[in-house]
This record gives structure tokens, sequence and C-alpha cells, in this order.
């Protein structure tokens, strides 16, 4: 008999919370683990990121108190405090996985895991050997090595080298104008550096709908940082740890010296030395290959979060961790609709979207009609001071669907539940407009978007 019903290969957001639900179902589980429990995100990603965010948002309101009528003088910031206070929320939230690991009866296996054939693990560090019926690959990725960007972790740094940084540079480029790239860039702009984001892509956020990055780049470049679509770095040489970044837009080329380069582009799955060629696992593009229930090509073994390549966001791994042990279990959990995935900016102003863009609606046939409502219309944003952005709804001309949901603004990103939910039960622009909604508040805006598609906005 198998030693486990389930071991899971990584603790990230998609395998702690796989983990955690194969032990609320009653299967004896195990998660092997060669770092911290949380994995990157919560680790080195999207927990510390948000506490830095945090800071930088009370320290651009206290920079802006004159406009309250508030002053004071000998304004004075530490940002190796907020560093230090980003590790504690690590730790805070770190211990809480592991005592819901405890909890719910998964076996935490410390160190590095490696697949002997489809139903083992071998522990590396000291040959341990975990039998299983079914194994869950959580691995993640890691940053990729791009011979024009030389990361020596000094100058030249990862996102993971930023959130250990406890002083701000006084010049930092960031290659990489995505959700990282933009929300380090308004941290480090609140915290006094200068700032330049070069993208390769047209428009920063480039995923997004256009129109929304749009207005991203106009309010970055009101707060004085710089962005520069549209260009190649073709190196960048470092010498007594100042950095010289060497780019390239069309025909015309530059340099631009500054103290730290941060590179915020390029991932590569954590498929190696994990014993996949072993297991017979099929890859696909450096990503293992997966079907809607998350099962590899081998029976028993799955895979989900990044290392699977679908969409690289934190709750994506959650969900799939879910449907892999839900059909473990026999449940026939439904499938999962990438397209309908809420995607988070924590920048300001934020940036938040579901579904298609009104190109990506366009492309796929639809006939479509837009509801937008301008937060300076909103007397919750006027009232906060945060009159800065949009709501805008992509929607199907013919029965009223929300086909997708573009935001910009203060706290928008909390108004992705209320969209994914009107698009899982079905709602159209009819129900969005019917609903009551609380006044004075930014989720009026949803409301009025609605409205606004079908021409009966009140509010402009």
């Amino acid at each position: 008999m198998p030693d486990y019903d389930v071991v899971v290969l990584g603790s990230g957001p998609g395998g702690y919370v796989a983990a955690i639900r194969a032990g609320q179902l009653g299967l004896k589980t195990a998660i092997v683990e060669r770092e911290e429990l949380g994995g990157v995100c919560l680790n080195w990603g999207c927990i510390p990121s948000k506490a830095l965010l945090r800071n930088a948002e009370v320290l651009n309101l206290i920079q802006h108190a004159d406009d309250f009528g508030i002053s004071f003088d000998n304004l004075a910031h530490d940002f190796g405090k907020a560093i230090d206070r980003s590790r504690d929320v690590v730790g805070r939230l770190v211990r809480g996985v592991a005592m819901l690991l405890k909890k719910n009866n998964v076996e935490h296996v410390q160190g590095s895991g490696r697949l002997l054939d489809a139903n083992t693990v071998e522990i590396t560090d000291n040959g341990r050997r975990l039998s299983a019926k079914n194994i869950i690959i959580a691995t993640g990725t890691r940053q990729r090595r791009i011979p024009t960007l030389p990361i020596d972790n000094e100058v030249v740094i990862t996102c993971r080298d930023a959130l250990g940084l406890r002083d701000v540079p006084n010049r930092v480029v960031i290659v990489g104008g995505g959700a990282a790239g933009c929300e380090f860039a308004h941290i480090y702009r609140t915290y006094g550096a200068e700032v330049t984001i070069v993208e390769l892509l047209p428009r920063l956020i480039p995923n997004e709908d256009a129109e929304i990055s749009g207005l991203l780049e106009r309010s970055f470049r009101r707060q004085g940082i710089q962005n520069i679509t549209g260009a190649t770095v073709e190196g960048i040489a470092v010498t007594d740890n100042q950095a010289k970044v060497s780019i390239s837009v069309g025909d015309s080329s530059s340099v631009i010296d500054c103290d730290k380069v941060l590179v915020a582009v390029g991932v590569q799955g954590n498929v190696d030395n994990i014993g996949l060629e072993s297991a017979g696992i099929d890859i696909e593009n450096g990503y293992i290959k997966i079907d809607e229930t998350m099962s590899t090509n081998v029976p028993g073994v799955y895979a989900i979060g990044d290392v699977t390549g679908k969409m690289m966001l934190a709750h994506v791994a959650s969900a799939q961790g879910v449907t892999a042990v839900e059909t473990i279990a026999g449940l026939n959990p439904p499938a999962l609709d990438y397209s309908l995935m809420p995607r988070a900016v924590y920048c300001k102003p934020q940036v938040g979207s579901f579904g298609l863009t009104e190109e990506q609606a366009t492309e796929q046939g639809y006939t479509v009609k837009i509801g937008k409502f301008p937060l300076a219309a909103s007397g919750k944003a006027l009232a906060l001071g945060e009159s800065e952005g949009m709501v805008k709804l992509v929607v199907d001309a013919e029965i009223g669907e929300v086909l997708g949901g573009h935001m910009i603004g203060a706290e928008v990103t909390e108004l992705l539940g209320e969209l994914s939910m009107t698009r899982l039960l079905e709602g159209t622009t009819t129900e969005l407009g019917w609903l009551v909604h609380p006044h004075p508040s930014i989720s009026e805006t949803i409301k009025e978007a609605a409205l606004a598609a079908e021409g009966e906005a009140i509010h402009i």
C-alpha cells in the first residue's frame, strides 16, 4: 500500500491549498518543500510586495497632506523599516500556513523532492522515499537568465532581491512594464527615486485593455515615472556599482545611467531535476502539459500553478490545486475558464481587470457596446481625494452579457469579485444596473458603468 493518497511537491499558493483541500477531504497527504512554506508568492512575491505598496500608499498620502489641510515639518521615512514590516507580515502568514496544514493532518516534509516514478517521490536531502497514489507537482517558476540582462544580484537585481533591498536607489531602471515592474516603479518613485521603465511591447501592462494602459502611462508620467515602450535592452554594463543600460527604440539608441537595474521579466518553469523524465511526464515549451483536470499525460500525476505555464497568478494556482484534488477525490469539479480569471495590479492607480478586452471581444466576433464611468463623477472617490481613473465594461450588445471589466483607480481591485460573481451567475448589465449599491462607495461606479452601456447612466 502507498504511504499517502496525495503527495504535493511544492508549497506555494497552489501546493499548500491543494494539500489543505486534500486533508479536508480525508485524503492522507504530505507536502514537500525545500524552503519556506508558502513558496515564492508568500515569501518573495505577492505578500511582501503588497506590504511595501501599503507603505508607499501611506507615504504618498502624507506627502499630499496639505490637500487635506494638514501640514508639518521634517518628514522622514525609513525604507529599511518598511522592509522589516513586510518580513513580519510574511512571517505571520508562513506560520498560519503551517498551522492550517497541521490542522488538516497534512505532513510537512522539509527537503527537495524528485520523482523516481509516477508513484514515488524521493527526498534528495536524505534519501527518504514517499509512495503515493497521486502526486501533484507545484514547483513554480524561477528567473530566466537572459544574456542581455546579466543579473548579478547586486546592481542588476531580480524582484526577489528588491524585496530585501533596505535602501531605495537614487536612480533605477526597471526592465519590464508588467504588474511587478509597475508596482516597484510606484514604490520607488514614492520614496523619491528617479524611475525609468523600459518595456519591449508598445505599452505598459500590455495584456490589459489598451485604453486602461494609456491611462496608467499618463498617470505615471504625471508622477514623474518615465516610460519607454517599444524598447529593446541591448545590454547592461556595470562599473563601480553603477549601471549603464543600452536601449534601442526603432532606429535610435541611447544609454541610461542608474544605480540599480530591476529585471522584472523572464521566468521559466521549474521542471529541471525533479524527475519528470523518470516518470515520463510531457513538457511543452518549458512547462508541464496538463488537461482541464490538471492531469499530466501520466495517470495519477497532476501539475498546478506557474509550472504549467497556463496563467501565472497565485489565485489561479490555488484554483488549479482545488480542481486537481477534487478530481482525485472523484468530485468532478467544473473546468476552469482562464479567460475569466481576475487580474490585479496594485500600483497607484490600481488596475483591475476581468474577462475580454474591447479588442479581444471584437476579434472574437462579438458585437460590443461599452459602458464607462469616470471616478471623477464618484462622490466617494472625490471625498477620498482619489478621483483619477474609470470603470469600463465590455458588453455583448445582443444579450447584455458582461464580457469584460477593466478598471483603473483607487481600490478598484476590490471590485473584481462583483464582476466575477455577475458572470458566474450569468448576469447582465440589466442586473448590475438594478442592483442597489451603498452610497457613497466606489462600487457605485460598477452600477453606473452598466447603466452607461445601456445609455441610462444617472450621474454622468
